[in-house]
């Protein structure tokens, strides 16, 4: 019987893949690392309350037994970072913490480590082609530094241990109750707020919740998962005008967009200190899933328009990115 540990499990990707495996896989026993008690979980979800994820943090009780580790805990994206040092924050949680449930994972016999990563380790934007899993990584945020810093511990960490590690990164995640841009997103065009994005002719990745979790207990168990780098998304990349027209469809409110060029969004939100947003509502980020699709055999079992139907079905998060 496997056992499998999914860290983060109360976040927004960890609690679908608990989801998803409650409806699955009922021979699996099930544990999950939070911060605190879910009263609505069943009795089968043996649950660990874990307050701090850094390198000094106590897994042995927690991951033995476990043939799997999920790893989704993470520092992520933060808007106004208030830490001294934002970096040495990240490295702290990301990397150490990281790094710490992999070696412990190790001495317990954990067969298998899925890290969920992100697309940022790639870079911000994508210019003559789209990212693949062998460019040079080029990391752009101190979030996505510590992402690709924690890869390379694990992949150090195989290589002498001979534990399997699964890389996964991701671009932008979507779905019911979203948080981020995405929920952002959905509250404007559900207000029927005016937006200046009417005439983006960018190109972006983008991946369902539901399409992400897929992968994941996919390559719980495949064999041509171990130590691979993948990328994933919906297989179906639009302009930032595309995706609003479409998800107003999916809401049934129609996006109201303004045609501003993207040239002087672009340079009114440099001008304001928000160029980051800029590249992330204007610029081109698009990712080659061809490798995930060939070892593993996997499309995405939603299409866009599924993934954007079911994401207005379930409403947006009120958090922000």
């Amino acid at each position: 019987m496997s056992s499998i540990l999914i860290t983060g499990a109360s976040g927004f990707v960890g609690c679908e893949i608990l989801t998803q495996l409650l409806k699955s896989e009922e021979s699996v026993k099930l544990d999950v690392a939070v911060r605190k008690l879910n009263e609505l979980w069943p009795k089968r979800v043996f649950q660990h309350v874990i307050n701090e994820i850094d390198g000094g943090t106590d897994w042995s009780s927690v991951v033995k037994g476990k043939s799997t580790v999920i790893h989704c805990a993470a520092r992520a994206h933060i808007l106004h970072d208030k830490a001294i040092n934002p970096l040495q924050e990240f490295r702290r949680i990301n990397v150490d913490g990281t790094l710490n449930l992999a070696r412990q994972s190790v001495k317990a016999g954990v067969r298998r480590f899925i890290f969920l990563s992100s697309i940022g380790v790639n870079g911000a934007e994508t210019f003559l082609h789209p990212f693949t899993e062998f460019d040079t990584a080029a990391p752009h945020s101190p979030y996505a530094m510590s992402k690709y810093e924690a890869e390379l511990g694990l992949q150090i960490l195989a290589a002498e241990t001979g534990i399997e590690i699964v890389i996964i990164r991701s671009p932008l995640v979507y779905g019911p109750k979203a948080p981020g841009n995405f929920g952002s997103l959905m509250r404007w065009i559900r207000s029927g707020v005016p937006l200046p994005l009417g005439s983006i002719n960018n190109r972006r990745s983008l991946v369902s919740i539901n399409n992400l979790v897929d992968l994941i207990l996919i390559c719980v168990n495949h064999p041509a998962a171990s130590n691979q780098v993948f990328f994933v998304s919906d297989n179906e990349d639009v302009s930032t005008t595309e995706l609003l027209r479409r998800m107003g469809k999916a809401m049934g409110n129609p996006a109201r967009l303004v045609p501003i060029p993207s040239s002087f969004l672009r340079m009114a939100a440099t001008a304001l200190g928000r160029r980051e947003i800029a590249i992330r509502l204007c610029g081109s980020l698009q990712v080659d899933i061809e490798k995930t699709r060939r070892l593993l055999g996997w499309n995405p079992p939603l299409s866009l328009d599924e993934g954007l139907k079911k994401a207005a079905e379930g409403g947006a998060s009120e958090k922000n990115f």
